[in-house]
């Protein structure tokens, strides 16, 4: 069995904390969100290859963080853009790596920015007694959520209908970026291609699949978070952190109230201030501020601010003297 993590994407709506580091690579309490997902393909004997799918762009980047993790089964293989606008698909870019890569193992695709409470090898589990495509489903509870995703309708564990974001969904349960297929559908990627169908979004493939072929879902409790803005984000966090905080060695906290939910890394420094719900890089320094659901880079300096919603880019300084 092979593995595609996907990691292709360049996380516009998170910018500037994402404008030169891939989402992926954002800590959720001790450990960055791509970890979580290699630990668990590492610990499977099913899987013997991983592949990491990302860009040109943060091609090195992630052949460093490959090259220095404790991680065996990861290599990279990159799609040929640099920016948002020449991007294949997810699609598109799946079905170009398993022709370059040269796979025709089942294969379980996992997106890189997902956070899930169950074990990776539970899913493979549930695919191999399948034997057919299968999809990971979650109850998002709001209709309204559930407009962003394809809903899923089930007939026991069998996908009887699929719905790529739905207008006026009926239900709450939505596919997540989690699939698994069998070798012999492998194909059907450049087949589905061919015939001119929609290469963005895998829901439109596994809709189309669907159509044509019986597809089981496996349904899940617990927790998922879709990493793609700084609340989702910070919600991963809270999750990460058992809804506490923590503040790493490292770092210097000074006549400062740490509420819940905050993550101050190594290096950092904050004086005089008031921290909830938020996250500070390492080596950033805050003075005197008060910042609530925020997420403060590396080396960015901030003093006598209140700041709530915001993204402090790395480098940045923002003082009142700034005119704020």
């Amino acid at each position: 069995m092979k593995a595609v993590v996907l990691a292709g994407g360049y996380a516009t709506r998170m910018w500037p904390i994402t404008r030169n580091r891939p989402k992926m690579f954002l800590p959720v309490g001790e450990r960055t969100v791509i970890d979580e997902i290699f630990a668990d393909l590492e610990d499977d004997d099913r899987v013997d290859e991983v592949f990491v799918s990302t860009n040109e762009r943060f091609a090195d980047t992630f052949a460093d963080y490959i090259a220095e993790s404790p991680f065996e089964k990861p290599t990279l293989s990159v799609e040929e853009t640099v920016e948002e606008d020449e991007k294949f698909g997810v699609v598109g870019a799946l079905a170009q790596l398993v022709e370059r890569e040269g796979v025709d193992d089942d294969l379980i695709v996992v997106a890189g920015d997902n956070m899930i409470s169950f074990d990776l090898a539970e899913f493979a589990d549930f695919f191999e007694n399948k034997g057919t495509p299968t999809l990971a489903a979650y109850d998002v509870g709001s209709k309204e959520r559930a407009q962003s995703y394809g809903l899923v309708r089930l007939d026991g564990d069998q996908v009887v209908d699929f719905q790529e974001k739905p207008d006026e969904p009926e239900s709450t349960l939505v596919s997540i970026a989690c699939y698994a297929f069998p070798a012999e559908t492998l194909p059907d990627l450049a087949t589905y291609l061919e015939d001119g169908e929609n290469p963005d979004e895998p829901g439109w493939f596994i809709q189309w699949l669907q159509s044509r072929q019986p597809v089981h879902a496996f349904t899940f409790d617990g927790a998922w978070f879709d990493i793609g803005t700084a609340e989702s984000y910070l919600d991963a966090v809270e999750y990460a952190l058992d809804g506490g905080s923590l503040v790493e060695d490292g770092a210097t906290v000074e006549d400062t109230e740490v509420g819940d939910v905050v993550h101050v890394m190594d290096g950092a420094t904050v004086t005089g201030s008031s921290l909830d719900r938020s996250v500070v890089f390492p080596n950033a320094t805050i003075t005197d501020c008060t910042v609530r659901n925020s997420v403060v880079d590396e080396h960015a300096t901030i003093e006598d601010l209140d700041l709530s919603g915001a993204l402090i880019g790395g480098y940045t300084s923002i003082t009142t003297d700034d005119g704020f």
